[in-house]
């Protein structure tokens, strides 16, 4: 129900690169890097939510995580990406039925799913918050308020907030299921929920022109008493491993130059939110 070792060595990423050289003659059987330069394109399942992978104004494919697939591909050797919209609950299926090659959707690399997926290091770091009506009347600034104050809570499908919301005492059965933080935002606007939980950074983006609406203090949730810190990954099949190694060393190359973050805050993250966190620390 959850949201949203691992460095390779230079003779990995050298390995890499020798097989893609000869990928158009020949693709070795079960490498999805050299199938990938071989075919010129990459499939992202993304999720269609701002800021992390969806469809602007133009209609155009854009975020932070299509954004930095673009730029990581490239280098890798892949040069268009093709962005396929789902469900966040079918990310993970879609992928493990290779409906894409890569879940490119900022999801939250966590110990259950790091059972079902291998994930690159995070590219950023999301502490919650909350969508309430201006003003916040039922003065909900954490879980364990929803449960004490008996608000009613609404989250999105799959995310991590509705495990948050559960550890708080929250009956889950009781928990209102929304499509997305869009239609978060017109439940409470309507009054139909009193809070929405999300990630800080959707949360304020989508209140920014709401006169009814605000978004809560950012913090951080807990889990098994201890505050907890999320961190967003790309995220691949098992055996993908070489694709993921090799994607891993391009980030920490954009992380240590300073252009991961020029990249992210287009979308409206800050140093704050950038990390060094990694998928193995967020695994366990």
């Amino acid at each position: 129900m959850r949201r949203r070792t691992l460095l390779a060595s230079a003779a990995v990423l050298g390995t890499a690169g020798a097989l893609g050289a000869t990928a158009c003659s020949r693709v070795p059987t079960g490498d999805t890097l050299a199938r990938l330069k071989s075919q010129g394109t990459v499939r992202l399942g993304i999720a269609g939510e701002a800021p992390y992978g969806y469809i602007d104004d133009k209609g155009d494919f854009t975020g932070e995580a299509v954004e930095l697939a673009r730029i990581i591909f490239k280098r890798l050797g892949v040069d268009s990406v093709q962005p396929v919209a789902t469900d966040f609950s079918s990310l993970i299926p879609g992928l493990q039925t290779q409906q894409f090659d890569v879940v490119s959707a900022g999801m939250y690399i966590n110990k259950e799913r790091c059972q079902q997926v291998i994930f690159s290091d995070p590219e950023y770091q999301m502490l919650d918050s909350f969508i309430v009506r201006k003003g916040n009347p039922k003065g909900l600034h954490t879980y364990a308020d929803v449960v004490k104050k008996k608000a009613k809570f609404g989250t999105g499908t799959g995310y991590a907030e509705i495990a948050y919301a559960v550890d708080a005492g929250y009956k889950e059965s009781d928990i209102v299921i929304l499509q997305d933080p869009v239609a978060g935002l017109n439940a409470v606007e309507a009054g139909r929920i009193d809070v929405f939980g999300g990630t800080a950074l959707t949360a304020r983006g989508v209140v920014r022109k709401s006169t009814k609406a605000e978004a809560t203090e950012a913090f951080a949730p807990l889990v098994d008493g201890k505050k907890h810190v999320d961190g967003g990954g790309f995220t691949f099949r098992p055996n993908d491993t070489e694709l993921r190694d090799a994607f891993n060393v391009e980030i920490h190359k954009m992380k240590k130059s300073g252009e991961l973050f020029r990249v992210l805050k287009r979308f409206g993250f800050t140093k704050d939110e950038m990390t060094t966190l990694t998928a193995e620390e967020l695994c366990k």
